[in-house]
């Protein structure tokens, strides 16, 4: 598993600490996280460009995502467009349950893609 990019649909700018979002294309940012070989490396909190889109959000977060690397994202649910356009991109999608801190979120991602399927 050596390097993985987590993105995980957020509330605010508290990186590891901040609460999932309860909604993924119109979050209104998304924390990256860097990991390397089971090794947070780098935390990045950026804007989500398409959280006022009253239409095409989905294909501009999942563009977005994939321009910047991300191997796998996180939510508590993906709409059928969404999961469409991220199975493409070959990013792998991981459901989250409500109330979760981002850093309690990768470490789930991270023990799911880890066990064998």
């Amino acid at each position: 598993m050596s390097r993985v990019k987590i993105a995980i649909p957020t509330k605010g700018d508290k990186g590891l600490d901040d609460y999932v979002s309860d909604v993924f294309s119109r979050a209104e940012k998304f924390t990256v996280v860097d990991v390397v070989n089971g090794s947070i490396t780098k935390v990045e909190v950026v804007d989500n460009p398409a959280r006022t889109y009253e239409h095409g959000a989905g294909p501009i977060v999942v563009k977005m995502l994939a321009d910047m690397g991300v191997t796998a994202v996180g939510s508590k649910r993906f709409g059928v467009g969404v999961s469409v356009l991220l199975e493409h991109n070959g990013i792998r999608m991981f459901s989250l349950e409500n109330q979760v801190i981002v850093k309690d979120a990768v470490q789930k991602i991270l023990e799911s893609i880890q066990s064998p399927e």
